[in-house]
């Protein structure tokens, strides 16, 4: 037999051989004999190099590691699913379609909802071409090298010209579960996209781990994170190695083609070619059958070869899926129904605070390590205090734990009866255990934070990302990849260590971050050392573990004396950002205060307070009652302010930044001639929320006691005498005595005089025709940018706001105005389009 003829019929029978074993679940040849065959096809083809195809057998595994994986835009996205729990929400489900289709009776797709990762699979004129990740539902990550290796997924679809097939499966053998009987002889598209399931069965997880365990091998968590982590291997030779299975669950672009016009016909055409199907899929009548079904495979669940934690409905028929559409990310025709999450017992023997990146403070119970679907759990959330105080969990009790959606572990209750006597309510500490920054709630709020923002480890790569963000300090290039590298090296422990970095770390941080092992990263180095020492450099660069994810770290760490071969490595971009550091070095004052990332300090809070105070060291050292007699700042947001300076950690940070970064304030100013009229002591105490004070009380006791130290040492009976009530005096007594509120008195009457001193007499504050007006706008503007025009408005006097409210003036409506637009209309707020407003700016220059 000819060579080329004996390759395609190698080729029929392997792909033959895995259609029954992964799709039919029916293997007609034994394993040795499919690793006979495919050691004579790889022979034959090694010999006549001329015929190899990308979609032959033997080239599931073919090129070695890939830098990182590049980006894949999904031509129709990958939408998410909603969420039923319960019965009544899955007949909600139903009576929503059937009353928006008028149709009494209603067919659906019923399918297990497999617990692995959802890919994309693009075939043209029915070849492989490319493999990417679900992602964001509208990028996903090229991993086509690793799916290659997946024996479940065809490379070549049954059917097309050249396979060689007999029949298409269903002949002689019947379809594994009840669908519709497709047509063997349908075309296949020209392109089709099609969507599935990536997993690990149980089984072969297990036979996986053991092996693992056997040889010092990486043991892997669960299937789930198996399937994943194997599928993001850069290397398809290690995804080769691991246990994948792959089903088919629907379709994305069609082009070229048609597929029948139910998803039932549909799931059955695309097994017919080639691609494995759940035998468990069935098509069902109404909320019952659903419900039925759910509860069959519910029950089946814990026998069942693969992992999964539900079931998925979609109506069946094609049409009344286009006819109920979507609704935000997901479609209004499927809907996914979760398998309630398993719980088991165990004991609490530690309550912990774990900072994360935002300053918030989560209360995590440190458990007797314990199963729980699978997975060992030491470690669950407490959510937040709130939680905590519901439930009354304190160490040493009996608690139920379940992994909420089969993946965060989480405490849902405690066995009362088992609980030790000697325990205590567990409380929140009063400081952070990262940085010992004091631990604040927010007014309405379940959330505590620590208020170290700038200073706490914890919440460090969040800091310097928002600090050299495009609307804070604007340093371009400096990307997220950048800031974890660096500050896991402790290269840049805070936002004034930005300003410290040189050319070459940069160009060496480059070079560790496209490494893809210790051993890549010397050979990339190599041609960048001075001959003397570089052994050396060399050595300790292939000592560092490239098993732990922090090897780049401590290579970053490693100090090297660089000679950089400009011929080897491209510097522009260094120099550029090293460029663009120092520029940010010269900043406003708005900028730099919304880029310390003070908890509820926007923009357009930042620019109020550079426009009504002016100066850093006066908004740094102010008392925060002052702060509210700001428009629009409130208690919360004054009393946020005052949390964030009153830590030293804080204070320190904004010193290193003026000092050691160097960096510059250039609009500095006078506190605004505004504020006199909003500054007295009787402001001060109304705004220090002292009970039942009222800003006619205050005016009263002030006339009386006209300075913060008389106050501070007047007894009960004197407050009574300059007109409060006993109610009133025993609370402003109450209040004083309580710590560190006489110190806040005596140093807002301070600041009081300093921000009188310093600001210009009202007279001299000029107006503008804006002056008390609040513009809001909305739409595009085809003249300008609407941060430009709400720069010009500014200028001209007015407030310019986010949203429009009874407050609002002027609506200023560009092209594409929408729901702002109407609300406008609909308060009867005067509306101005984009002429209006340029003709206004012209007139008043």
């Amino acid at each position: 037999m000819e060579p080329a003829t004996r390759i395609v019929e190698l080729r029929r029978q392997l792909e033959d051989a895995n259609y029954r074993y992964h799709v039919l679940d029916e293997p007609n040849i034994p394993d040795i004999e499919y690793d006979r065959l495919l050691r004579e096809l790889d022979e034959l083809e090694a010999a006549h190099p001329e015929l190899v195809t990308p979609d032959s057998p033997t080239q599931r595994v073919g090129n070695g590691p890939s830098a990182k994986f590049a980006e894949v835009r999904h031509a129709i996205p990958m939408l998410s699913l909603g969420n039923a729990f319960s019965d009544e929400e899955v007949h909600d489900f139903a009576r929503r379609i059937a009353d928006k289709l008028k149709r009494p009776v209603l067919k659906f797709s019923a399918e297990p909802k497999l617990d692995g990762l959802a890919i994309s699979l693009r075939y043209e004129n029915g070849v492989f071409v490319q493999g990417a990740t679900r992602g964001d539902g509208a990028t996903g990550e090229d991993v086509t090298a690793n799916l290659r290796t997946v024996k479940a997924i065809p490379l070549r679809l049954r059917g097309i010209a050249g396979f060689g097939i007999r029949d298409s499966g269903f002949g002689e053998t019947a379809a594994p579960s009840p669908l519709p009987v497709p047509n063997p002889q349908s075309p296949i598209p020209a392109v089709l996209e099609v969507r599935g399931e990536v997993y690990m069965p149980r089984a072969d997880f297990e036979k996986y781990n053991e092996h693992a365990r056997l040889h010092g091998g990486k043991v892997l968590a669960n299937p789930r994170n198996g399937a994943a982590g194997s599928l993001r291997q850069l290397d398809p030779r290690i995804t080769a190695q691991r246990p994948l299975a792959f089903f088919a669950y629907g379709t994305g672009l069609v082009e070229g083609g048609e597929l029948p016009d139910s998803h039932s016909a549909t799931l059955a055409q695309l097994r017919a070619w080639g691609f494995p199907v759940s035998s468990l899929s069935e098509v069902v009548e109404g909320a019952d059958g659903l419900l039925d079904y759910y509860r069959r495979i519910g029950e089946r669940r814990d026998a069942l070869p693969f992992d999964i934690d539900g079931v998925v409905y979609k109506l069946d028929d094609g049409e009344g899926q286009r006819e109920m559409g979507f609704v935000s990310r997901a479609p209004r025709w499927a809907i996914a129904h979760k398998f309630p999450a398993q719980e088991q017992a165990t004991t609490v023997e530690a309550i912990e605070i774990q900072i994360g990146r935002t300053g918030a403070a989560t209360p995590v119970a440190r458990l007797t390590p314990v199963h729980v679907a699978g997975v060992v759990v030491t470690n669950a959330t407490l959510h937040n205090a709130d939680q905590i105080e519901r439930l009354d969990v304190r160490v040493g009790d009996s608690v139920i734990v379940r992994r909420a959606g089969d993946v965060i572990p989480e405490v849902v209750g405690v066995i009362a009866e088992r609980r030790p006597e000697g325990t205590v309510p567990w409380r929140m500490p009063a400081n952070c255990p990262v940085c010992g920054s004091e631990i604040v709630r927010e007014e309405d709020e379940a959330v505590w934070r620590c208020s170290g923002e700038l200073s706490c480890p914890a919440q460090r790569k969040e800091t310097i990302r928002h600090f050299a963000s495009r609307r804070a300090m604007d340093i371009e290039g400096l990307g997220d990849k950048y800031v974890e590298t660096l500050v896991d090296a402790g290269i840049v422990r805070g936002v004034a260590d930005l300003y410290r970095l040189r050319r070459d770390q940069l160009l060496q941080l480059k070079l560790v971050l496209d490494a893809e092992s210790p051993e890549a990263l010397a050979g990339a180095v190599k041609p960048h050392l001075r001959p003397e020492g570089s052994g050396d450099v060399l050595n300790a660069i292939l000592k560092l573990d490239g098993a732990d994810d922090d090897w780049r770290a401590r290579a970053l760490a490693q100090r090297i004396d660089f000679a950089w071969n400009p011929k080897k490595i491209a510097t522009k971009w260094a120099d550029n950002l090293i460029a663009a550091i120092d520029d940010s070095r010269d900043a406003t004052l708005e900028r730099l205060l919304f880029a310390l990332g003070i908890q509820h300090v926007g923009e357009s809070t930042a620019k109020a307070l550079a426009q009504w105070f002016g100066d850093l060291e006066l908004i740094r050292r102010l008392p925060w009652p002052l702060f509210k007699r700001l428009p629009d700042i409130g208690g919360e947001v004054a009393r946020s302010l005052g949390h964030f300076f009153e830590q030293p950690g804080n204070q320190q940070a904004i010193d290193d930044l003026l000092t050691v970064g160097k960096v510059r304030i250039r609009d500095i100013h006078p506190p605004s001639a505004k504020l006199r009229p909003e500054l007295d002591l009787a402001a001060l105490l109304v705004e220090a929320e002292i009970p039942t004070i009222t800003p006619l009380r205050a005016q009263a006791l002030t006339a009386a006691l006209p300075t913060a130290e008389r106050i501070i040492d007047a007894e009960p009976q004197h407050f009574i005498a300059a007109g409060l009530p006993e109610a009133s005096a025993a609370a402003l007594q109450a209040w004083l005595e309580q710590l560190g509120h006489p110190r806040l008195l005596l140093e807002g009457e301070k600041y009081i005089a300093r921000i009188l001193e310093s600001a210009p007499p009202l007279e001299e504050v000029a107006t503008g025709p804006l002056d008390g007006k609040t513009v809001v706008l909305t739409g595009g503007l085809a003249s300008m940018s609407r941060d430009e025009a709400g720069a010009k408005l500014e200028a001209l006097g007015a407030k310019v706001a986010g949203s429009v409210s009874k407050k609002t003036h002027l609506v200023v409506a560009g092209e594409a105005a929408g729901s702002k637009l109407a609300k406008a209309q609909e308060l009867g707020i005067e509306i101005w389009d984009e002429a209006q407003l340029l003709d206004f700016l012209a007139r008043h220059p």
